[in-house]
């Protein structure tokens, strides 16, 4: 293990220190609830690659005039290094008093992409530009992909790669941005430290602040393939018939008796019957589906969610009523998005 340090820190020493670095000023920011707002002792700023040849390139140009005396090359050089030095004020402007609060976040299963939602606000009368939303490189080189809470560094393995998140913000006006963060395991997934940062106007300098909304993402148990019926101890399910009136389903006529109302009168047989006839309609019963955690024997806890999880899936798309039981939580018979999160809900944090 010390030999791979080693190695790592010979090999790449920026990389290493960079990464140093990060988790050190990561592991001192403070998890809020929002609004946080962006002040100026929280703003770094650093020259990027086109600052840094920026200011070698005037730095030689103004060795050149001393060494010629010649004015407009002094002139030059003092003209290029004032717009360095505004370029830098702007830079560092475009990020003070911004706020930012955390806003909806879907629930999604696992293995699927979580989206973060990030309210930015600006509450100065001159616009914002080019503010860029973005999870550090620690953080993405820690993202766990295994569904069952292992680490796992292989970024291939869903085929994501980190985005950058960019957008204008117009003066007293907010602006929605959304930072995407793979959902590896089910329970609750919290949003990481993210950076908030611009290179406006010229890209010469890189502004930037740390900051952690109290934000988490629901992950459902990723659903078990499709073609496994529920076994027949949970419910048969179906629909039957029954006597009663309602309104579903017309059975037939009969005859009209005082008090039915006149809109449920069959009008067109009564040239034929000579005599009024009332439609009849029956009521359509449903029977009732069971999901049970104990109709899964010989399967792991995970495997039990992420069947019990397609059975959801599946009696919802077939407008089915259904109930779920699993340790230590029974669900009633019910139907519709309410009662599939809620059903969702107790089986993505199960133990």
């Amino acid at each position: 293990m010390r030999f791979w340090l080693v190695a790592k820190i010979l090999l790449h020493p920026i990389r290493y220190a960079q990464a140093r670095i990060d988790k050190w000023v990561m592991a001192r920011v403070k998890r809020q609830p929002g609004p946080i707002v962006v002040s100026r002792q929280r703003v770094y700023i650093l020259p990027t690659r086109f600052g840094y040849g920026f200011g070698f390139m005037t730095f030689i140009m103004l060795m050149g005039a001393m060494n010629y005396s010649n004015s407009m090359a002094f002139a030059l050089s003092f003209l290029l290094g004032g717009l360095g030095l505004v370029c830098m004020h702007q830079t560092h402007a475009n990020m003070v008093n911004l706020q930012m609060r955390g806003g909806r976040v879907e629930p999604v299963f696992a293995g699927e992409i979580a989206h973060f939602e990030v309210e930015m606000e600006n509450t100065s009368a001159s616009p914002r530009y080019g503010m860029a939303l973005s999870w550090p490189q620690y953080t993405v080189d820690n993202v766990d992909f295994d569904e069952h809470g292992r680490p796992n560094k292989g970024r291939r393995k869903l085929g994501w790669t980190p985005q950058e998140t960019t957008g204008d913000i117009g003066p007293r006006s907010h602006l929605p941005m959304k930072l995407s963060l793979p959902a590896g395991k089910r329970g609750w997934l919290p949003a990481r430290v993210f950076s908030v940062g611009t290179d406006f106007p010229l890209g010469l300098f890189h502004a930037w602040t740390w900051a952690e909304l109290e934000m988490s993402c629901l992950v459902y148990p990723r659903p078990a393939a499709q073609g496994t019926p529920p076994p027949p101890t949970t419910g048969s399910g179906g629909l039957t018939s029954s006597a009663r009136s309602g309104q579903d389903e017309f059975s037939g006529l009969r005859n009209y008796q005082r008090g039915d109302s006149f809109k449920s009168i069959h009008w067109k047989s009564l040239p034929k019957l000579r005599q009024p006839m009332v439609k009849q309609f029956s009521e359509t019963l449903e029977q009732e589906l069971w999901l049970d955690w104990d109709t899964l024997p010989g399967l792991d806890t995970e495997e039990r969610l992420s069947q019990l999880t397609r059975w959801v899936l599946d009696a919802e798309a077939g407008y089915r009523a259904y109930g779920l039981r699993i340790p230590g939580v029974s669900i009633n018979p019910a139907r519709g998005e309410p009662h599939q999160h809620q059903c969702l809900r107790a089986l993505a944090l199960h133990e």
